[in-house]
């Protein structure tokens, strides 16, 4: 009884070494690494609080799939009179600018610039 009592003595864990806790390094060691680009993904685990505005300038809050803030529905310029439908067109399509003179070189005076084309 007394062999027994010693090798159950020896296999405590007392008498084994213990060996330091192994550090695992994570390439993200914090939250501040996510900061730097956004999420790739298709499709979010969650749905997040948007604001919808309304063509009539009315505003909802609702869920949705992507995590935005604003969501603006489109204007049917059908149903818009036609000044403000042109005045929208207008901006939306911005005329181009009108060319101006010509510079001509006469009044340029060349002995200014003597100093650079000299050797």
């Amino acid at each position: 009884m007394a062999a027994a009592s010693r090798a159950l003595s020896a296999l405590r864990f007392d008498t084994i070494p213990r060996l330091p806790p192994v550090i695992a390094l994570s390439s993200r060691s914090n939250s501040n690494r996510t900061s730097i680009s956004h999420l790739h993904r298709q499709l979010y685990g969650r749905l997040y609080p948007v604001l919808l505005v309304k063509t009539d300038g009315s505003t909802i809050r609702l869920r949705y799939k992507e995590p935005k803030r604003i969501l603006l529905l489109p204007l049917d310029s059908n149903t818009l009179p036609e000044a403000e439908r042109k005045a929208r067109l207008r901006r939306q399509f911005p005329s181009k600018p009108k060319a101006g003179p010509e510079d001509s070189f006469e009044s340029i005076d060349l002995g200014t610039y003597e100093r650079f084309w000299k050797k």
